[in-house]
């Protein structure tokens, strides 16, 4: 499995849309599974430096990710308090559809194959398949 870490800043999302591309283009991943990687990774990545770390660049988020012959597979972790993730408000009702936030861990659900929080959500695994 490789890794990269960085400080929490909002300026190193960059770095992850940079590993999502490269990660992409050497195993060939077609476009239709590139923008499901990029929109899920960027939330879990935004949601970890916002929401995990607080923006506290003293604290690192980490993204680990490999690849069989027919997955990727990105794990995603912060240094934060955790959150309980059985207990998320549903996005698409009523009273938070004009809500600004609130709908990036339903994205991720959305756009992954598969998802799951580990260490009282300060662990997020993203799987996508590739066939």
């Amino acid at each position: 499995m490789h890794s990269i870490d960085f400080p929490s800043k909002a300026e190193n999302i960059h770095l992850v849309e940079k590993l999502i591309d490269s990660v992409c283009e050497e195993h060939k991943v077609g476009e239709d599974h590139y923008g499901n990687i990029l929109i899920a990774m960027t939330e879990a990545v935004n949601n970890a430096i916002h929401h995990g770390n607080g923006l506290n660049p003293d604290k690192l988020t980490k993204v680990e990710f490999d690849r069989t012959e027919t997955q990727i597979r990105f794990i995603v972790v912060d240094e934060g308090p955790g959150f309980d993730f059985n207990n998320l408000p549903d996005p698409t009702s009523p009273e938070n559809l004009e809500k600004p936030n609130g709908r990036g861990i339903f994205l991720m659900k959305n756009l992954a194959d598969e998802i799951n929080f580990e260490d009282e959500g300060r662990k997020v695994e993203l799987i996508f398949n590739l066939n």
